[in-house]
């Protein structure tokens, strides 16, 4: 199986002055092509900043960090950033969506940086919002969007470039029960499409719709388990 995740003895450490504070301490981790994980950890554990160094908007203090192949705990800000938007895609609780764009507009987004002409940013981007289940939605601003859509056109952003890894933050974390479960069908689909999917949140009504659990404790991986009944969700296209 094709490795998409290699942690060796990650450690991360953040300074006070002159006092050091270790967050992380020998993390070792490996996650395969087509894996749905999540990360659990209470508050204070690590697990978020284990989530920014796994999205790459952190880096390491020591220890060695492989996304597909590459040796990504020794780039540069600047190849750490071509590498988000081409391996990397984000869902995060709060949307982060833009405002004054349409929803096909903040879709297509990182498809302006891989260089896409406007008329094929538009057509994939659309093509995304049909998959994700709304393209009626498409030319709507976020604020004439529910929480569930707004976090919809979140998911069909993080799928836009083709990512070899979707990392998601708390990503039901401002939904309701109803509208959490429709989007963890959505991560289903996503996942059963061969997607890599991690999950990082600390609800186990929500770490149960995942195959594997990661538990962090104290900048440790203190479990990691394997969920051999992980509850159903509608993957049918």
């Amino acid at each position: 199986m094709k490795e998409v995740i290699r942690l060796n003895d990650i450690r991360k450490s953040y300074y006070l002055g002159k006092q050091e504070l270790p967050v992380l301490k020998g993390i070792n981790l490996l996650i395969a092509e087509n894996e749905y994980v999540a990360l659990m950890g209470p508050s204070g554990s690590g697990k978020s900043t284990l989530m920014n160094i796994l999205g790459c908007l952190d880096t390491p203090s020591s220890g060695q960090y492989i996304l597909n192949g590459k040796d990504v705990s020794r780039m540069e800000d600047d190849e750490l950033a071509d590498t988000r938007n081409v391996e990397i895609g984000f869902v995060f609780q709060q949307f982060n969506l833009l405002p004054r764009l349409t929803a096909w507009e903040n879709v297509a987004l990182p498809l302006i940086y891989s260089g896409a002409s406007k008329k094929e940013r538009e057509e994939r981007a659309r093509d995304i919002l049909n998959k994700v289940g709304l393209s009626e939605r498409a030319n709507h601003k976020p604020n004439e969007l529910s929480g569930g859509q707004s976090q919809r056109v979140a998911i069909a952003r993080a799928l836009v470039n083709n990512p070899s890894l979707i990392l998601a933050d708390e990503p039901t974390g401002n939904l309701d029960t109803k509208t959490s479960i429709e989007i963890m069908d959505l991560f289903g689909q996503i996942h059963a499409n061969g997607n890599t999917v991690v999950l990082v949140t600390h609800e186990e009504d929500i770490a149960k719709y995942t195959h594997r659990i990661v538990k962090i404790r104290d900048g440790n991986v203190e479990s990691d388990t394997v969920n051999t009944t992980p509850l159903l969700t509608n993957v049918a296209p």
